[in-house]
């Protein structure tokens, strides 16, 4: 029997993993890669009785890598908060599915557990952008609001090392990120250890939120606004998260940015308004490579000619609502 973990590379996917095998340990393969990249369980040769978790990745785009695993007599255990598509129904399938705007797969985990590695649920929370949902879940821990905060921007930087086209683009490989934190049980612990990688991320994080500033904007209504970053490491590091940062500061405007590519294509990131969380998913499924989940979703490869009508379409979107 075979034992693999398959899970997003941002701050959900790797939280909801670290309280999994805190809680249960286990040596596993680890399957995981940039945080776009979710066609992750197709990576799985799976087999009679071997083990799989897959976490924070969406069940519709990895539907069909899931029927022939649980064909192949592989049991899945599944946590995810994307649409799903149609859940097939297996005995040797259990899903742990909720797309409501405020849950992250992290929090689906910590249901599970009862609470026994909060403060990782938590600091996924934050990062996902989820601040709300964040401070809520935080209540029995009884931090104070200094603490509440390092928490947060904690989960930003294990997100943002989440983004890049390419593994090159990030800071630490996710799964490397992922063993260098499991020796944590509390992500407190994490922060106070001057030796770990919060201090890599932190700079990183700040350096490139700086050269975001410089963004050209492209829409600037009251309802949208879209902003272009160029071709770059630090732009494609920065892209999600710097969007995030754009709908904190502005809950009533939903947010694009927009990176070039070498390929000539478009990479774009989604956030719906703040006051809303709604809507992303579906605007970013009308285009080809896209998807997400109703407060935030992406297009991978947007063609060069197509940014136009896209960004009409982003324009438009919550206008209609």
């Amino acid at each position: 029997m075979a034992r693999y973990d398959v899970f997003n590379g941002d701050a959900d996917g790797i939280c909801a993993l670290l309280q999994l095998r805190l809680a249960m340990p286990a040596e596993s393969t680890l399957i995981t890669g940039v945080k776009r990249d979710i066609d992750l369980l197709k990576q799985v040769a799976a087999g009679p009785g071997d083990e799989i978790t897959v976490l924070d990745v969406s069940m519709d785009t990895n539907r069909a890598a899931l029927d022939a695993a649980l064909a192949a007599g592989a049991r899945v255990t599944y946590f995810d908060h994307h649409f799903p598509g149609e859940i097939p129904q297996h005995a040797k399938l259990t899903a742990h599915i909720n797309t409501d705007a405020s849950c992250c797969t992290s929090l689906l985990v910590n249901d599970l557990l009862e609470g026994r590695f909060l403060p990782w649920a938590v600091t996924a929370a934050f990062g996902d952008n989820l601040n709300e949902a964040a401070r809520k879940a935080a209540e029995p821990l009884g931090l104070d609001n200094r603490t509440l905060e390092a928490l947060a921007h904690f989960g930003v930087c294990i997100n943002y090392n989440g983004y890049g086209a390419a593994l090159e683009d990030l800071h630490f490989h996710p799964a490397a990120l992922y063993q260098a934190l499991l020796p944590y049980a509390d992500p407190r612990d994490a922060l106070a250890d001057g030796s770990g990688p919060y201090g890599t991320l932190a700079t990183g994080y700040a350096e490139d939120m700086a050269l975001a500033e410089a963004a050209e904007l492209l829409v600037d209504t009251p309802a949208a606004a879209a902003l272009l970053l160029p071709d770059a490491p630090w732009a494609r590091r920065v892209s999600g998260v710097y969007g995030n940062a754009l709908a904190n500061d502005h809950p009533d405007r939903a947010h694009a940015v927009v990176t070039a590519s070498a390929d000539g294509t478009w990479r774009i990131s989604i956030r719906a308004p703040k006051r809303q969380q709604s809507g992303a998913d579906a605007l970013c499924r009308r285009w080809p490579t896209g998807g997400g989940r109703a407060g935030a979703g992406g297009v991978n490869a947007l063609p060069k000619g197509d940014l136009e009508p896209f960004l009409a379409d982003f324009a438009r979107h919550w206008l209609a609502d």
